[in-house]
């Protein structure tokens, strides 16, 4: 078969307009030279990562200001010529000047890019620099050198829309069924946590018309709580100044506010003074497949002069369901070191509880002995993460013989973490409103419904109406929601869904959150954060009232969905909801 030769194309290459290029090889016999040699394949180019830097070096004034505040180091100050042609005189001659000026230049190294924090922003007293967010990047194939799949922390799954958004309240009384008066009306807005029993199987008597217990009769214990929890987050996840404001909020919260608001301590053990102290009673103690700070838990046991609200075993995560939990070196303090009883390196815990091969064993095992240790007194839950496989754990749990299955987190999709493998985060889980719908729908079908409380978590609040979104979960089923990142936020968190800092899992937080480091802790002003949770506490509290009112509920909505309507026919369909177009 004959073949055709194509003529080679050739890049004419462009020297200074004096001499041709040192890369370029001589012209050929038609003046034309070849290709130009392109970049080494390994060199890492500004326009490889998602943020650029852009600097004024007319009106900065070389403080210093935006390196020093940098805490990912990706930032560098730098000598730069700098060269412009003056006409002087009165016939025009360009004339040629230098000088030498101090240039602020990025770090092109996928270890420590900008992510976009704005601190250098927020300190230029000349406005001088900024980050700016880079669509046409390949950062992806930039971190992947070495060998090392892609670390995220923060923020969790992006969704383009979350289905709470299509979701509004469509149901009004009005003439026939009155609406409420949300300003003066009582509102009761507990919900509980611990086992429920049917009323045939409650071990009560009527004695002179008064309800009174039988000799022997034992009821499982129960919380009445508020409905929107504090979800967990550790000690190491988060810096001890921040963990301090949360357990501060939550004290005021109960002791000056009356709310009754609950706080998980997240994998990773609580600080001993905590433990022995009466403020205990408001807080739910984790333990998880790490088993990370339990001995020091247990060893208190003896001094608490209070039990704790609740224990939590979680056996996963929506942010990163299946793989265990991380907790890099570099936020592994000594205190961190302390409280779990481990050296300085990488905690990874388990992605599943090593000593339970099923659901029943899980039940007879983890809840029979954590019942025991506080004697029966204190609502023994689970936590796992959404997926297919939730409604038959949940159904495996109600049908529990026991009956001391005190509570279920189902954590789901969008839900954030200090730290993940990015592949994870994006590719794995479910949204969790489908996998509530389900169980809830599931317990109903038996008439078990309210048995075991349910509670769902995973991107509720994103867009700052935790109140609504927590309003609409209770319609479709929940007793109540547990959020965390809406927290980090009223504390200054500078992340977003857009990629935005989210380096939780670095250690290096630039606001003192989610670090370990003295200098960039002493940025987070405790009573100010400890301030804003309150607040927005409060106004939550009005919030649901005033969503309540209308409906005509003085008491938590739990299984309304006739008081939901849907603006997109698949998620009405999905969930059993009215649509409405």
């Amino acid at each position: 078969m004959a073949t055709i030769d194509a003529p080679r194309v050739q890049v004419p290459v462009r020297g200074n307009g004096h001499e041709p290029s040192a890369s370029a090889k001589p012209p050929d016999g038609n003046g034309r030279i070849s290709a130009i040699k392109p970049t080494f394949v390994r060199d890492a180019h500004p326009m490889d990562f998602p943020w650029q830097i852009e600097w004024n070096s007319e009106t900065c004034i070389r403080c210093g200001s935006c390196v020093a505040t940098c805490t990912f180091g990706s930032l560098r100050p730098q000598l730069q010529k700098a060269g412009h042609a003056l006409s002087v005189g009165n016939l025009p001659k360009p004339v040629d000047s230098t000088k030498v000026i101090m240039a602020i230049k990025p770090v092109n190294d996928p270890k420590n890019y900008c992510r976009g924090c704005s601190m250098c922003e927020k300190v230029c007293p000349t406005n001088s620099i900024r980050p700016v967010a880079n669509e046409h990047h390949r950062f992806p194939l930039v971190a992947r050198r070495g060998g090392s799949p892609i670390k995220r922390g923060g923020r969790g799954h992006g969704n383009p829309k979350r289905v709470l958004d299509y979701i509004k309240v469509g149901r009004i009384s009005q003439m026939t069924d009155p609406s409420l008066d949300a300003a003066r009306h009582t509102f009761d807005l507990l919900t509980p946590l611990g086992r429920g029993l049917p009323a045939n199987e409650l071990p009560l008597k009527v004695e002179n018309e008064k309800l009174v217990l039988c000799k022997g009769g034992v009821t499982p214990p129960l919380r009445w709580i508020y409905p929107v929890l504090i979800g967990d987050m550790s000690v190491g996840a988060l810096s001890w100044r921040m963990w301090e404001a949360l357990a501060l909020a939550v004290a005021y919260l109960n002791e000056e506010c009356g709310l009754p608001v609950r706080m998980s301590s997240g994998e990773g053990g609580m600080p001993g003074r905590l433990l022995k102290s009466e403020y205990l009673k408001y807080f739910i103690i984790q333990i998880a497949s790490g088993h990370f700070g339990w001995n020091r838990i247990v060893k208190a046991m003896p001094q608490m002069v209070t039990d704790p609200a609740a224990i939590l075993i979680k056996i996963g995560q929506g942010a990163k369901p299946g793989d265990g939990g991380l907790l890099p070196a570099e936020k592994v303090a000594p205190h961190i070191q302390a409280i779990r009883g481990v050296p300085k390196a990488d905690l990874l815990s388990p992605p599943n509880h090593q000593g339970l091969y099923s659901i029943e064993e899980s039940v007879q095992k983890m809840f029979l002995s954590m019942n025991a240790a506080f004697k029966f007194r204190v609502p023994v839950a689970i936590k796992v993460a959404a997926s297919s496989t939730s409604v038959a754990v949940f159904n495996n749990l109600v049908r529990d013989p026991y009956r001391i299955v005190g509570g279920f987190f189902l954590d789901g999709i969008q839900g954030g973490t200090g730290a993940a493998h990015a592949v994870s985060m994006d590719h794995t889980g479910h949204p969790i409103l489908s996998k509530l719908r389900d169980c809830y729908l599931a317990a109903v079908e038996q008439g078990k419904q309210g048995q075991i409380p349910l509670f769902v978590g995973g991107g509720l609040g994103d867009t700052g109406d935790l109140a609504a979104d927590a309003f609409k979960a209770i319609c479709l089923g929940a007793n109540g929601v547990f959020a965390a990142k809406i927290w980090l936020q009223l504390a200054g968190c500078v992340g977003n869904e857009k990629g935005r800092c989210n380096a939780c899992n670095t250690g290096y937080c630039p606001v003192g959150i989610c670090t370990q480091e003295h200098r960039l802790v002493a940025r987070l002003d405790v009573d100010a954060v400890a301030q804003n949770i309150v607040d927005y506490f409060l106004a939550l509290d009005q919030e649901l009232k005033k969503l309540m009112a209308p409906i005509g509920n003085s008491t938590l909505p739990i299984g309304r969905s006739d008081a939901l309507v849907s603006l997109s026919k698949a998620a009405a369909e999905r969930l059993q909801i009215a649509y409405a177009c």
